[in-house]
């Protein structure tokens, strides 16, 4: 992630601006994230992190500010820059079936329970255009056993799963399609703390294997620095604090990011 390459941005965001009545959900917020980086962006409850990832997926409107995608070289409008609020809901849904993904804090949410374990991956590839069975069911097969769930369970309907095994579930019907960007929201959110280190390992490993883009929503600073390059810091919509992870816990320098950590310190 050299900022001195010829490398461009995959996203550039850029004044976003957004108001539920008189409340402030986002200010002015600008960030670029880059080929193959994770950006984890933290705060407390009402910082204004779930808004900026839900204005990046098309869930929220912003008032003012746009969200440019830059497709990747040899797709269709590769190297050329989109802005995804302008875009129509067919297009937006489009990216989210290939280019996008977007992992929820709820698995349920981000999966279809009345199909099959292996349907709800199969159905990702179908969107990105694939159509021979044998093929679909096989890569459906490798990516459970990449999330560690058992080839058995491929014909299994999502219900009888549990809550960590559906998210991991999740994570590999996002990651099937090899998108260019995913977009986190708490992926941790709700588990135990062993399911929690177990998913967290393999999301690291997995997003480091297939260099995917992710921004990552949390409140947990151990997550951040676990699997985060950058962050940032939001407070009362505005990107208070920036830069490498390590640098941002270890030496905070804005006095919110300071109480951030050192709450966690004296958990």
């Amino acid at each position: 992630m050299n900022r001195d390459s010829p490398v461009e941005p995959v996203l550039e965001i850029d004044g976003l601006s957004k108001r539920f009545g008189a409340r402030w959900a986002l200010r002015d917020v600008s960030f670029d994230l880059w080929p193959g980086e994770v950006l984890a962006i933290v705060g407390e409850s009402g910082s204004g992190k779930t808004t900026l990832l839900n204005a990046i997926a098309g869930r929220v409107t912003p008032d003012a500010g746009t969200v440019l995608y830059r497709a990747a070289a040899g797709k269709e409008g590769g190297g050329s820059a989109a802005d995804l609020v302008s875009l129509s809901e067919a297009e937006r849904r489009r990216l989210l079936r290939t280019d996008l993904g977007l992992v929820h804090q709820n698995p349920r949410d981000g999966l279809r329970l009345s199909v099959s374990a292996g349907a709800n991956i199969g159905e990702r590839l179908m969107a990105a255009g694939a159509r021979h069975y044998g093929d679909i069911r096989a890569r459906a097969l490798d990516w459970l056993q990449r999330v560690e769930i058992e080839a058995a369970r491929i014909d299994d309907m999502p219900a009888t799963f549990s809550g960590g095994m559906q998210q991991r579930l999740q994570i590999a019907r996002n990651l099937v399609s090899e998108p260019r960007i995913v977009l986190m929201d708490e992926p941790t959110g709700g588990l135990d703390v062993s399911v929690q280190a177990r998913l967290l390992d393999l999301l690291r490993d997995l997003v480091a294997e297939i260099g995917v883009s992710v921004v990552l929503v949390t409140h947990d600073l151990g997550v951040a620095r676990l699997l985060a390059h950058r962050l940032l810091v939001m407070q009362q919509g505005r990107v208070i604090e920036s830069g490498l992870t390590d640098q941002v816990l270890d030496d905070p320098q804005h006095a919110y990011t300071q109480l951030l950590v050192s709450s966690v310190l004296q958990l």
